[in-house]
């Protein structure tokens, strides 16, 4: 059994600025999975810095509420909504709201620092 707690990832800063515990991840673990899960936050009023990744990805927010943004389009989103990126999509999410902005990155396949590009405003 493979059980990873939230204190036992090590927090770090992203490209895109979130803060992130990378929880799952296929080169980091003897798992058999093709995808990486990853919990990010970001911070009252900030936003992440657009990025695009050459893989699908999937945001599920677990508190706060906030503005995504894929190519042209914007939605609000806030607890319990799941969000669908689709690969090499202009993306960036912003906080809205008074707390944090508390969600889950699921990618598919698994995350790779090649695979992500910051990309100027």
């Amino acid at each position: 059994m493979f059980v990873k707690h939230s204190e036992d990832c090590q927090e770090f800063i992203a490209a895109d600025g979130s803060a992130l515990r990378e929880f799952l991840h296929p080169a980091k673990a003897d798992l058999n999975i093709h995808y990486s899960l990853a919990h990010a936050k970001v911070t009252t009023r900030q936003k992440t810095r657009l990025h695009k990744l050459k893989t699908s990805e999937v945001y599920y927010i677990i508190e706060g509420r906030g503005l995504m943004h894929i190519n042209e389009e914007t939605c609000e989103v806030g607890p319990n909504c799941a969000v669908y990126i689709p690969p090499d999509s202009k993306q960036y999410i912003e906080n809205t709201g008074e707390g944090d902005l508390s969600f889950l990155c699921i990618v598919d396949p698994a995350w790779r620092d090649q695979d992500e590009e910051i990309l100027n405003c």
